[in-house]
Parts: structure tokens; sequence; C-alpha cells
């Protein structure tokens, strides 16, 4: 038998304890067995028996330099002791770069005044495949199938550099699995660098505010001197996660690291991108669905300066300019006119 059919076996000898669960014979509904099913094939075919690859030492080839190490996939260490949290979601105003980088500073013991977030560069080094796990779990994909799940989710998600924000999943997965885990995972791997450079049990070893102390000794490393080390270490797959009682971060009334940004204007919006040469549109559709473009006198636009051109199109008229603002105004200038339809005096109610 080869080594990648061993999961199938083990998976059906699990799967018949399971449905002989306290004596009864469990329902399974047809869209749960088939995602179970698909699920197993998946990790078979990936090779589930293979070791996972390493994204972090991928990434410190890549993406890291000046001492800087990343310890797991979504945290970076610098020498300075500072953390940076890669965030797979995009920032539109929920806080997600600050809940998420929260739940991976608490696990990780780290001290929040040296923790930023930055966006995760759509590579799949830094693919969500617990999106896909979170979601795959709230259909009914038995427990045991947890660990081909994760690997198999994860390999989907590289195939397609997976980042997406919606359906409410950034802090319920993202950071429920992919944040509190990369925390904890980092925590143990500094407290087992520190300890073995003491020659000292793990056991008596407690992380703290970024630092890694020996309570018998009273010697202390901080995170960044750990980092070179703690980045050849593998992440342990299931770290001891903490209970809400051990929270120093998390549930508290913490000031959003977005917000200076917006308030003093230096916030980058998808506006905001700009390459050389480039020429910025401003569009009027149609006031009505279905209502066409009548007339255009667009004299006026285009004596504006900046202006380069006036766009005709079935349902609507741009204006292209050097910059959004001039054609932005410019637009306001096109005199335009659609034809009536029936739709003209269609309220909300009728709809």
């Amino acid at each position: 038998m080869s080594v990648a059919a061993d999961p199938l076996h083990e998976c059906a000898k699990r799967f018949a304890h399971w449905r002989r669960y306290k004596g009864k014979a469990m329902e399974i509904s047809r869209r749960r067995f088939l995602l179970s099913a698909g699920v197993v094939g998946g990790g078979v075919l990936i090779g589930y028996a293979a070791t996972r690859p390493s994204r972090h030492r991928l990434a410190n080839e890549t993406l890291a330099d000046n001492g800087q190490r990343f310890i797991t996939s979504w945290l970076r260490l610098d020498p300075d002791n500072r953390v940076t949290v890669y965030v797979p979601h995009s920032e539109m105003g929920q806080g997600v770069h600050t809940s998420l980088a929260m739940m991976a500073a608490d696990e990780m013991d780290a001290e929040w005044e040296l923790v930023s977030a930055e966006q995760a560069p759509a590579t799949d080094l830094f693919a969500n495949g617990d999106l896909i796990t979170g979601f795959a779990a709230e259909f009914g994909v038995p427990a045991f199938l947890n660990p081909i799940l994760a690997a198999s989710s994860l390999k989907v998600a590289q195939l397609v550099n997976l980042q997406t924000t919606g359906g409410s999943s950034s802090v319920r997965f993202t950071g429920e699995h992919a944040m509190r885990n990369a925390g904890a995972a980092a925590r143990e791997m500094l407290i087992a660098c520190a300890a073995e450079g003491w020659g000292v049990p793990v056991e008596e070893c407690h992380a703290r505010l970024s630092h890694v102390h020996h309570n018998a000794s009273g010697r202390s490393l901080a995170y960044g001197e750990l980092a070179e080390a703690a980045a050849e270490l593998e992440p342990p797959e299931n770290p001891r996660l903490k209970q809400p009682s051990e929270f120093t971060i998390m549930g508290k009334a913490l000031s959003r690291d977005d917000i200076p940004l917006k308030v003093n204007g230096s916030a980058k919006y998808g506006i905001d991108a700009y390459s050389d040469d480039m020429l910025f549109a401003a569009i009027r559709i149609s006031p009505v669905f279905g209502a066409r473009l009548v007339s255009v006198d667009a004299s006026e636009a285009l004596a504006k300066r900046g202006v380069k051109r006036v766009i005709e199109l079935e349902d609507s008229v741009a204006v292209v300019a050097d910059n959004y603002w001039r054609a932005k105004e410019a637009l306001r200038l096109v005199k335009s006119e659609f034809e009536q339809t029936e739709n003209d005096n269609v309220s909300s109610a009728d709809i």
C-alpha cells in the first residue's frame, strides 16, 4: 500500500467509529457526505502524508531583510523587537487590521505598543486556507477530518492566491484559527529557543511583553534576540491557546491603527493607485435602467485644462483627464440627454 493511501484506511476506521458513537447511527446529509469525501480525496491527491511546506522559510528568503525574520506564516519579528502581523483581509472600516493583530499579539505575549499590521502581499505565501477550512466546518465536516481539511484547504488556496474579505470571516475564521495559532506557535518557539540557549527546561520559562523570562535565574531575552533561531524551527501544529481569563489584549478597547491615517488624509485607497502617464475617467450613466444616451454637448468640458477626451457610450458618457479631480469637474460641465423609458417613474414601492 502506498503512503498516500494510508489516510483513507485510517479515515474509514474513524468514520465507522463516528457512526457508532453512543450506539446510534447518525444521519448524514448528502451534502455533508460529498464534502467529507471531497476532503478525503483532496488530502490523498496532494500527498497528505508528506510534510507541509514551511511558508515562513520561503518568506524569509524573499521578503525579510536587515535581520528581520518570519517565524510563522503571518508574523515577522525585527531585531528591535517589533512585530509585524500580515493580514490577508482588506481594511474597509471594519477594523480587521487591528483586531487580527490583537489576536496574534495576545497569543504571542507581545507588547502591544511594538505591534503593527500590514496588508499581506497577494502571493501564495499568504494564501488564506483558513477561510476554506472555516466555511467547510460550518457545513458539518467531521472533526476527525480536520488535519486533512486544513492541508487540502491550504493547497487549494495557494492555487488561486486566495485572499478575500466578506462573510464575517476575518475574525471568526482567520482570527480564531490563523492568527491565534500563529501567535501561540511563535510564543512556544521563542520560549523553546531561549530555554535551549540557557540549558534549562522549557517549563521553567515564560513569555511576557515580548520577552522570555527564566524564573529561577531572573534572566530574560527579547523576542528580537531570539528571532533568527526561532525562524529555523517548524511551527507546532497544535500550540496551546490561551483561555479567555488569560487574555491581556483581546477584549480591550484599543485604538485602531487605521484611524489616524484616515483622519489626516494620508491613507491610501484604490483610487490613489498611480502609474506613469496614467489617465483618469469620470463617468455619468443613465439615470434609469435601460435608458440610452441621446445627445451630448461636451464643448465646455473639452476646453478645461487636463481634459483629453469625452467618450460617448451606449448608456453613459465619460470624461478622460490627467487627474481624477479634473475629470470629475469637467463631467459636471457636460450636457447630456438620455431617452425616456417606461422605467422613468418606477418607484421603490413598484419594485
